[in-house]
């Protein structure tokens, strides 16, 4: 059995390991040159829309998934056309890929969300502005991820300049959100929606738009519930299948839908080492119609993203026994994820402390 995935950066990587512990091949399609996945199977090097080579990927596999929302959905289509089953589909990536989209899903689905206007030139930006007032954020309504395509506005006059910064293409305009947490809700959805599977609720801690800090809830959030159904209602609307994360902003203990990513998702990566199944097992095995892994917690857990540059191994040396480096296998670059390291701990407080005095021994090699 062969899991053909679009996209070979350190998702695909992370998949293809958790297929392989399944006895499951994966090949890849990626336009890069040596990209991370090439660590866990063949990759052909070309275009995601380049139709001899999604074809030549099709002749290799059975089944078929993305680890990247920006690839065409039309591709999806043409595998499906080859005869592969694939998931999620390309209606679910659709939604994802346009904020626009997405938030009139949630809109119908009565999930909250901040008040917000789309909008297509400059003068409906101004109008949106005054609409919802400052502070503010213009998001570009495609293509944007790590805090890219996306400006804060914080005075009615900085609308041009905030324009012109994403590109002065369609975007979406949403009212600030207060907000106190910003946490993600992973679900899992097998073939047919027989079944669905969430794993706790996780706190999420950004900094430059870039997520440096996961923690998963060691004990039952009081929002859980609250997520998983927000989570369910978008995955059953869409015949979801596989692992979506849907992230909310909490303000005045109520969730407000913020974006779904339609695959694996970097606040997840604790799973790897924290829980009965990761995230990259569970969505192989939805993908591929494999009964789902169990998601519970095993212990309390963090995962730090490693952004810039990999630190030296020699930093871990004191808390070796209990935590575990994920290596991406890329070049120090600023604002790049390297690498992850997942720490844990027999107790919450515990796990505390060492998130503490780690924070102080990564600083140092942080953005390059």
């Amino acid at each position: 059995m062969t899991l053909a995935v679009l996209g070979a950066g350190q998702l695909g990587q992370m998949l293809g390991f958790a297929a392989t512990k399944l006895g499951i091949d994966t090949c890849f399609l990626d336009p890069a040159e040596a990209p991370c996945a090439a660590r866990a199977g063949p990759v052909i090097q070309a275009e995601y829309a380049d139709t001899a080579a999604l074809r030549q990927l099709a002749e290799r596999a059975r089944y078929a998934s993305f680890e990247f929302e920006n690839v065409p959905p039309d591709a999806l289509r043409l595998l499906e056309a080859q005869g592969l089953q694939v998931a999620p589909n390309a209606d679910a990536l659709q939604h994802a890929q346009d904020r626009g989209v997405e938030k009139a899903l949630f809109d119908r689905l009565g999930v909250p969300v901040a008040p917000y206007r789309c909008v297509d030139d400059l003068s409906a930006a101004q109008a949106a502005i005054t609409a919802l007032g400052v502070p503010a954020v213009i998001k570009t309504r495609r293509f944007g991820y790590d805090g890219k395509g996306q400006v804060v506005i914080r005075h009615a006059r900085e609308v041009a300049a905030a324009w012109q910064a994403i590109g002065a293409q369609p975007a979406i305009v949403e009212a600030w959100v207060p907000f106190e947490r910003e946490v993600s809700c992973l679900g899992v959805r097998s073939r047919g929606g027989g079944e669905t599977r969430f794993y706790p609720l996780t706190t999420n801690t950004h900094r430059d738009g870039i997520l440096r800090l996961s923690v998963p809830s060691s004990a039952s959030d009081p929002l859980q519930s609250t997520a998983e159904q927000h989570t369910r209602r978008v995955m059953d609307t869409l015949d979801y299948v596989g692992v979506m994360a849907f992230e909310f902003f909490i303000v005045n203990n109520q969730l407000f839908g913020n974006e779904i990513a339609p695959r694996v998702h970097n606040s997840g990566h604790w799973t790897q080492d924290g829980a009965v199944t990761s995230q990259f097992e569970n969505h192989v095995r939805a993908v591929c119609g494999l009964p789902l892994g169990e998601t519970s917690l095993t212990r309390p857990v963090a995962m730090i993203n490693l952004v810039g540059q990999m630190p030296s191994e020699a930093i871990w040396a004191e808390h070796a026994e209990h935590l575990c480096v994920h290596d991406y296998g890329k070049a120090a670059r600023r604002g790049r994820k390297v690498g992850h390291v997942n720490v844990w701990a027999d107790t919450p407080a515990q796990l505390a402390q060492r998130l503490t005095h780690l924070a102080t021994v990564v600083k140092p090699f942080e953005d390059g």
